[in-house]
């Protein structure tokens, strides 16, 4: 996604692939990544995505995107970390008036966050940043956006599109372990989970292009990212310690 209008934009690097290859090595790389780390090898889903992580940009300058192409420049850096920290704040005080009421309270009840204190600290400072948000804004809101071009709306729909399609996965054992989701699916079971993660993730993924575009920096997603699911993990903990 490119920078607001009337910026000067960083020179380019020079092109070694056509976008088009990119855009399907890409996708190719994070299938292989959301299969071997969710059913294969979980153990390893931190290292390996930081790896994958890298890849992806190495692969995004090859087709000759720059900084400000992947939410990267420096210019306005100030300005994303600015919108990222109204974006934790907006977030957190939804959790809390979540918690609060008796209605919506069973919805943060997620027993994947039980466990001691130092497994929530592993989680809300270790998995989740480097495990989760890291390789999914960079892929999502940096990289897919770059190579699928074109104006914001097809980039963020094919982006989100694929973010959600990527929580397929993941959300194996969501009813499970969250007693208000498996209330709500009753017996739809694997259709159901896959259904509502790739529904739910597709809006969360335009809202993270939207944050991206008004923060003018991919930090500002990740930020947004990173409350979302690490303020999760630290109130669900707490309801169900």
């Amino acid at each position: 996604m490119p920078p607001p209008a009337g910026t000067i934009t960083q020179s380019r690097p020079r092109r070694v692939l056509p976008r088009w290859a990119g855009l399907v090595a890409a996708v190719a790389l994070l299938v292989a990544t959301n299969v071997l780390v969710g059913l294969v090898w979980p153990a390893w889903a931190v290292p390996w995505k930081v790896a994958v992580t890298a890849l992806l940009l190495v692969l995004a300058r090859a087709c000759g995107l720059g900084r400000d192409d992947l939410g990267l420049g420096r210019r306005f850096l100030g300005r994303g970390l600015v919108y990222g920290g109204i974006a934790v704040v907006i977030i957190g005080v939804v959790y809390l008036v979540g918690i609060a009421l008796p209605a919506t309270r069973p919805a943060f009840e997620d027993t994947r966050a039980a466990g001691s204190a130092g497994v929530l600290l592993y989680a809300a400072l270790v998995r989740i940043p480097f495990g989760t948000v890291l390789l999914e804004e960079v892929a999502f809101r940096s990289v897919l956006p770059g190579l699928v071009g074109g104006g914001w709306w097809r980039r963020t729909l094919v982006a989100s599109a694929l973010f959600g399609l990527w929580h397929v996965v993941p959300s194996l054992g969501l009813s499970s372990a969250n007693a208000a989701v498996g209330a709500t699916l009753g017996d739809w079971g694997d259709v159901g989970r896959a259904a509502l993660a790739v529904v739910s993730t597709f809006a969360a993924g335009i809202l993270l292009c939207a944050w991206r575009r008004w923060g003018g920096h991919l930090v500002t997603p990740m930020l947004a990212h990173l409350a979302t699911n690490s303020l999760g993990v630290v109130f669900a903990w707490f309801l169900i310690s």
